[in-house]
């Protein structure tokens, strides 16, 4: 009777080096979700490519919002609610928020930089 919450991860900038559903399939995506008895469908996630300039990716972030929204529309089931738009992180989530952010990811802005080196 377990159900698990999940959000879909989209790679909005089709980048090679992050992972994510590319954004035609996130429809396909929730829709076999919808399907599956102990999955619930609570939203979108993504991480845009990192910008130099400022508001540089802020066009990803009105994507990402667009297709929260086409998604949500279709209602793929009628148990799942999507409240969910996790995007944005330390260096760029007053943009994601502008463009409909639920979900930020600030760990940089609390923790400070950390060094990924190091890790075997």
């Amino acid at each position: 009777g377990i159900v698990q919450d999940i959000l879909i991860e989209v790679n909005i900038g089709a980048e090679a080096s992050k992972s994510g559903a590319d954004p035609q399939l996130a429809h396909r995506l929730a829709a076999l979700a919808g399907q599956m008895e102990h999955v619930r469908l609570r939203g979108l996630m993504a991480i845009p490519p990192i910008s130099t300039k400022e508001g540089e990716n802020r066009r990803f972030f009105a994507e990402m919002r667009q297709l929260f929204v086409d998604i949500t529309e279709k209602k793929y089931d009628n148990e799942s609610t999507m409240d969910i738009l996790s995007m944005g992180m330390s260096g760029d989530f007053e943009n994601a928020i502008r463009e409909g952010a639920t979900l930020v990811r600030i760990g940089t802005a609390i923790y400070g930089e950390r060094d990924y080196s190091k890790k075997g």
